[in-house]
């Protein structure tokens, strides 16, 4: 796990909550923090659990990973997957047992992909597609 990078952290979540258009007080009540609290975890002088992290998103109607990123605790790749994973979970169309099939068939391409990176082989779309002669 990354250091917590409250600096950047709190510039961004100033930003997001300038855009939503929030006051700090307004942010502060929706995410069940308090107002000096948040006012320091703008500041970059707290550091906070990825759980308020959770509800400070939820307030800002922005995904949690995206927070998670910005203080150091997902990297950018995680944050991928994380989301990937969470649109399968959260698709009301496939039934449990099809979302745990996708999973599987998602973690088994990324071991795949992983392990073929490592081997120094090309992937799929790193080949040329064939050449067809339309004439």
């Amino acid at each position: 796990m990354a250091s917590l990078n409250v600096g950047n952290l709190g510039e961004y979540l100033r930003e997001q909550r300038r855009q939503a258009q929030l006051s700090l007080r307004q942010l502060a009540d929706a995410a069940g923090v308090s107002n000096p609290y948040l006012s320091q975890i703008e500041r970059g002088l707290r550091k906070p659990s990825a759980e308020i992290l959770q509800q400070l998103a939820k307030a800002l109607r922005i995904s949690a990973e995206t927070l998670y990123v910005q203080a150091g605790i997902l990297d950018e790749r995680d944050r991928d997957e994380v989301e990937t994973r969470a649109v399968i979970l959260a698709d009301p169309s496939i039934n449990e047992r099809q979302k745990q099939v996708l999973l599987q068939i998602y973690e088994s391409f990324r071991k795949e992909n992983a392990l073929d990176a490592q081997a120094g082989a090309p992937s799929d779309s790193d080949e040329m597609p064939p050449k067809t002669n339309w004439n």
